[in-house]
């Protein structure tokens, strides 16, 4: 892994720093900026030690004034600028030029010792089940881990359960015999053997038909799995990450997934916190989407104080998804070079404190949480603020895709 050091000069413009990167577990030896560097070694730089800056390197300038960002281009570093008002989101920057591009991007403690039990699960072979509400990061985290294992340079393959149709999930995980169903022309592998060497993310794996659950449980345990149409097994090495957005132990108490496979899945559970209740997270996720969205070459449009606070004070209750959306939304409609509060369209409504929340805020409301009465419309608008797309469109209403076809055919037959 690269190499990350903090020139002593950059350490002593501002002290805090160092102890914060250490306390969201990207902890950075001092170095010093003339001294020889190893070859693909990256440094953080303060402003006086422009000259011995490469493109690898990030200069920093810890001053007030309008604070800036930009990433390296063109063979020049990356440089930042901030002052103590915009030292937090500054750091949140910095944290996330630093990370490895396969950590997720973090700044809670807690989120941080996550992520170290993940890489320290990872270096096993152990079955994982990272638990999460929809938008939290359990396909970050499954790719972290497969990242962080002896697999990294085999396929990690994700499948979302929710979103394969019924008929053909037996076919698309374990394969298929040519003609061994209608349209079946030619032998299909199926996603398990497409991640043999290396990991198969099962997303949504509560979906799963309890027939399926069966045959996917024996799959685990004897490593290896049976084409629809095929009379002999085929052996597998792959490493399965599961994921779910409900409590299995419930689901079970409910007769709708298996126990046995349960107990298979839960050897390392996961559970990732709603966004909401991960106050430093928002800032340091807030950072990544930033930069994820500026085009190359451009200043980062830092986020005023009052706009961090905002946003930290937001339950999301979308997640990163919604926290995306409202990002993008700002950075479209800014009327100046900074990101302020007013900005920023919450919940479908316009920002301004005098102004009552828009009817639109029901998308961003969980479906079991809408009258009966409500449920249509609540479909129609996500739909439409989708642009029909089902899968987005169930993401907003905290439901499966699946749920959500059953949902509008029974719309249908009221109709």
């Amino acid at each position: 892994m690269t190499r990350i050091g903090l020139s002593r000069c950059a350490a002593d413009a501002n002290p805090a720093l160092a102890a914060w990167l250490a306390g969201i577990g990207l902890p950075l030896p001092a170095v010093a900026a003339d001294a020889p560097r190893e070859r693909d070694e990256r440094r953080i730089l303060d402003a006086s030690e422009n000259n011995h800056a490469t493109h690898r390197d990030l200069v920093m300038a810890f001053t007030e004034g309008q604070p800036a960002f930009t990433a390296a281009a063109a063979g020049m570093p990356a440089r930042v600028a901030f002052g103590f008002e915009d030292m937090a989101f500054g750091h949140a920057l910095i944290a996330e030029w630093a990370r490895p591009s396969v950590r997720p991007a973090c700044g809670e403690p807690q989120s941080a010792a996550v992520l170290a039990l993940a890489g320290k699960v990872a270096k096993s072979d152990a079955t994982v089940l990272v638990l999460g509400e929809t938008g939290t990061g359990k396909e970050g985290m499954a790719r972290y881990i497969h990242a962080m294992s002896p697999r990294a340079e085999r396929p990690f393959v994700p499948v979302n359960c929710a979103a394969l149709p019924e008929t053909m999930l037996e076919a698309m995980l374990f394969g298929h015999q040519k003609g061994s169903f209608t349209g079946a022309g030619a032998s299909g592998e199926g996603l398990f053997r497409a991640a043999d060497g290396g990991t198969l993310l099962l997303d949504e794996v509560a979906e799963l038909p309890l027939a399926l659950q069966a045959k996917l449980l024996r799959a685990l345990q004897e490593r290896e799995v049976l084409p629809v149409g095929a009379t002999r097994a085929i052996p597998v090495d792959v490493r399965v990450v599961a994921a779910a957005n409900r409590d299995l132990a419930a689901e079970v108490a409910a007769g709708r997934f298996r126990d046995d496979l349960y107990w298979r899945l839960n050897v390392m559970p996961i559970t990732l916190r709603p966004l909401g209740e991960r106050r430093l997270d928002i800032r340091a996720i807030s950072a990544a989407l930033l930069v994820r969205h500026t085009p190359r070459g451009q200043g980062v449009a830092w986020p005023t104080a009052a706009a961090l606070d905002r946003l930290m004070a937001h339950g999301w209750p979308g997640n990163v998804r919604e926290l995306e959306n409202v990002l993008q939304r700002a950075l479209l409609l800014r009327g100046g070079e900074r990101i302020e509060a007013d900005d920023l369209m919450i919940d479908g409504a316009a920002p301004r404190r005098d102004r009552a929340p828009a009817p639109a805020a029901i998308l961003s409301r969980p479906l079991s949480d809408i009258t009966r009465s409500t449920q249509a419309r609540a479909i129609e608008e996500a739909l439409a603020a989708t642009g029909g797309h089902r899968l987005r469109a169930a993401e907003r209403l905290g439901i499966s895709e699946r749920t959500l076809r059953y949902r509008l055919a029974d719309m249908r037959a009221a109709a």
